[in-house]
């Protein structure tokens, strides 16, 4: 088991940042492939970054590309998120999720990960 409890949302105006913490327990943090998934009102989850289990590679989808870095620290079992240039569309629960290794190095998909926090609120006011 793997636990994740996610920190660090708030009320942003845009243009602002925000760095999200996620810190884990449990089974070792450096054999799980990390992500962070956002899900806003009346809109499926979407992954927003990944990154594989030793950070050498990394996803970014095409939405926050340039504003969003998504980084860990295996030493502190903790992943995070830092946003940038923070767009009212950026507005929504922000999750973070652990895949197994044996998924790969960024899985995209939301059945992909096995374990997840219970989301942290990002608003973002225009």
């Amino acid at each position: 088991q793997v636990q994740l409890v996610e920190s660090g949302g708030g009320l942003v105006q845009a243009g602002g940042s925000l760095r999200l913490s996620c810190a884990a327990s449990g089974r070792t943090f450096s054999s799980f492939s990390m992500g962070w998934f956002r899900q806003a009102p009346g809109k499926e989850r979407e992954l927003v970054a990944a990154v594989s289990w030793s950070g050498g590679r990394r996803y970014y989808a095409d939405s926050v590309k340039g504003r969003f870095t998504i980084s860990r620290d295996n030493a502190k079992n903790t992943v995070y998120l830092q946003m940038n240039s923070l767009k009212p569309e950026d507005t929504a629960v922000y999750y973070c999720a652990a895949a197994a290794r044996w998924r790969g190095f960024t899985p995209s998909a939301n059945n992909e990960y096995d374990y997840w926090g219970q989301g942290t609120q990002v608003t973002v006011s225009s």
